[in-house]
């Protein structure tokens, strides 16, 4: 080979040859840029159509195959997959990475445009969504304690834990998962309302307008300006007991005569267990 005469017969350039190339690729190395977190746009997009009260099967039928074969006809697409929970379509779409992730959602949207039209009335509005890994929480915290209860553990990470940590640089956003937040239910007695000639239009009606603030205007003098403002919201659960829903022979009727009040929580939607224990599960999503 004609590299390997010149190195034999011309040893002391063959060795400054080496040493500049050495040289070189240290002074690149310390210049090569690295990202921790590098913009990688994948070509995947996903379908998210809810059908309200429906089941698996009539959600996989009526919504899921329709996509999915709308879809279909979308060239450049590598792998094509559905999931059909109850009142929950998901179908996802792979591209080959040769296709632009914008336009890949651009043909979805146009596809799903056209098939959604032969859709039930329940079903509601289908969701387009690109897959973006940043999406995806990269920490995920276990908060949980032996005195507290799990509906004020939730309280205290709601509202304390959650607002710090979203506070720290680089943390665009804090999840809760598997709490149990506060809820004031009102259960009604249909035969007390039926006597009282009381319907729930009126006590949701008054529940509502009892318990919220209200603007009153603005009182100005001569030196200041200061905001006028009803503090009408309601602090403790006892005082639902209180409002007054209707009016019978000049004499009020009070919520507590229609219905119970208790100083309840929300339905639980989502667990998280570490070590087969309750737990409240913080998912944090970078900036």
């Amino acid at each position: 080979m004609w590299f390997t005469r010149i190195s034999i017969n011309n040893p002391v350039f063959a060795t400054m040859m080496m040493a500049a190339f050495l040289v070189l690729g240290l002074f690149s190395y310390q210049r090569l840029a690295v990202e921790q977190f590098p913009d990688v746009s994948f070509p995947v997009v996903v379908v998210q159509t809810e059908y309200p009260g429906a089941s698996p099967e009539s959600v996989e039928s009526d919504i899921s195959r329709k996509i999915e074969e709308a879809i279909n006809t979308i060239s450049g697409i590598k792998t094509l997959s559905s999931r059909s929970y109850e009142g929950l379509s998901v179908v996802i779409a792979e591209f080959d990475l040769s296709v632009d992730p914008a336009l890949a959602a651009q043909d979805v949207r146009e596809k799903v445009a056209v098939v959604k039209v032969g859709f039930r009335k329940e079903v509601k509005e289908p969701r387009v969504t690109r897959f973006n890994p940043d999406d995806l929480p990269i920490v995920s915290l276990a908060v949980r304690s032996d005195s507290r209860s799990l509906r004020e553990l939730t309280t205290l990470t709601d509202q304390v834990i959650i607002k710090r940590i979203e506070t720290a640089r680089g943390v665009g956003q804090a999840t809760l998962v598997g709490g149990v937040k506060r809820e004031i239910q009102i259960f009604l007695k249909p035969a007390e309302m039926e006597s009282l000639s009381v319907g729930i239009d009126q006590v949701i009606s008054s529940v509502r307008s009892e318990n919220q603030e209200l603007p009153a205007g603005a009182v100005t003098s001569r030196e200041s300006e200061k905001l006028v403002q009803v503090q009408g919201r309601i602090a403790r659960p006892e005082q639902f007991n209180r409002i007054i829903v209707a009016r019978r022979g000049g004499q009020p009727v009070y919520l507590s005569q229609v219905a119970t009040v208790v100083d309840g929580q929300e339905e639980e939607e989502s667990e998280a267990l570490v070590n087969g224990k309750r737990v409240i599960s913080l998912d944090i999503i970078k900036s």
